[in-house]
């Protein structure tokens, strides 16, 4: 009896807090997850049911569809409601996108203070400030705050307060021609032409 215990005390197949060597583990607090005892929830994994392999297993020839008619092929498209009006004709029409449309960012005389005296801010230093990001097609000065050193501002359009309070401080103010909005449907029209 007393080999036996001896043996079972040096046998290396068992855990090392049996042995001794080490503390018995503490068990995992409720909820916390363990991954090696991970699995999925019952139900959420199935078998592959393979279809339409013969008639042995119940599930061949027409493969659970039913005798021809509208169930039996791959005929419904998506959206189709069986004949009501479907969903995307039921909702209004919402809007458009103006062809014409022209972004305009902006930038208020306060924001001008980052610049040095005498700088001249053009679109690129605007843009390189980040005084205006994104997509823009022109520039325009609003009058918002004060404007305490000479600049030279060159902009698409000024503000009248913006203009003044510029001017004031011993600027100028330079306008820059607005670029006209590109006709997309001349240049789709054309292209169908040579087409």
């Amino acid at each position: 009896m007393a080999d036996v215990e001896k043996n079972a005390k040096k046998s290396p197949e068992q855990p090392a807090a049996v042995r001794g060597d080490l503390p018995a583990e503490q068990p995992p607090a409720l909820g916390v997850p363990i991954l090696s005892n991970l699995r999925a929830p019952e139900g959420a994994v199935k078998n592959k049911h393979r279809v339409g392999r013969g008639p042995g297993s119940g599930w061949g020839t027409t493969a659970g569809r039913g005798s021809k008619g509208q169930f039996a092929r791959n005929t419904v498209r998506p959206g189709f409601e069986g004949g009501q009006t479907p969903l995307f004709r039921r909702l209004p029409k919402i809007g458009f996108k103006n062809p014409f449309t022209i972004n305009v960012g902006t930038v208020n005389i306060e924001q001008l203070k980052r610049f040095d005296k005498g700088a001249v801010v053009d679109l690129e230093a605007i843009r390189k400030a980040r005084l205006v990001t994104g997509r823009f097609d022109t520039i325009k000065i609003l009058g918002n705050g004060e404007l305490d050193r000479a600049l030279t501002v060159k902009a698409h359009a000024f503000s009248a307060r913006a203009k003044e309070q510029i001017e004031k401080a011993g600027g100028t103010v330079e306008l820059i021609p607005t670029p006209k909005p590109v006709d997309t449907r001349a240049i789709q029209a054309a292209r169908a032409a040579k087409a």
